[in-house]
């Protein structure tokens, strides 16, 4: 594992601190007239979730993380419990807590490939967090009728995907339509032509 200085601690990094492994989401290096430059960020702790403020001196330093990925596939859930399996052997299977999938699981649908997160600590692997594809696509389960009239304007409705999310999309989506959506942003991207 690397040491990063106070400086080099920056979004998108992973580090130690008390032995549990944090996420930083945003630095900023103050430098004031008398006194010596310090970094203060926001972090999150990869297990909890919880948001944290931190500041690193010019004399600080942190252990960086040893964060490795992997490919899991969705199989399914019930009563809160989201189950996976290795993507090249089925029969190896786990489960990954709802805390871990967060907002995320309003887009997981059966035999989706994931990218998970994997933090080992005392030889033990822990999935600390799954990342989605960007780009999905949904078929429309539930969608208000379209509206004849200004659609120049723009606007959107509410229509409800197989997965049970609902999301904005243009006027014209009907249901039993298939739409791309941005699992980063929840945004309705496309329609699929049929």
């Amino acid at each position: 594992m690397a040491t990063l200085d106070y400086d080099e601690i920056k979004p998108r990094k992973y580090i130690l601190v008390n032995g549990e492994p944090f996420e930083i989401l945003e630095s900023h290096v103050a430098r004031t007239q008398k006194r010596k430059p310090q970094n203060q960020v926001r972090m999150k702790s990869a297990i909890t979730g919880k948001v944290v403020p931190g500041t690193f001196h010019a004399s600080d330093t942190a252990e960086e993380a040893d964060i490795s990925r992997g490919e899991s596939k969705f199989l399914y859930t019930s009563k809160g419990e989201f189950w996976f399996c290795d993507p090249k052997d089925p029969a190896k299977r786990f489960q990954i807590s709802d805390e871990i999938i967060g907002d995320k699981a309003k887009f997981l649908k059966p035999n989706t490939i994931v990218d998970t997160k994997i933090f080992e600590i005392d030889d033990e692997e822990k999935i600390i967090g799954i990342t989605l594809p960007i780009k999905m696509t949904f078929l429309v389960k539930e969608a208000p009728p379209s509206m004849k009239g200004n659609t120049a304007a723009g606007g959107g409705k509410l229509v409800t995907l197989e997965t049970g999310a609902q999301i904005t999309t243009p006027l014209f989506i009907e249901a039993g339509e298939e739409i791309v959506v941005n699992t980063d942003t929840g945004e309705y991207t496309e329609r699929l032509r049929k």
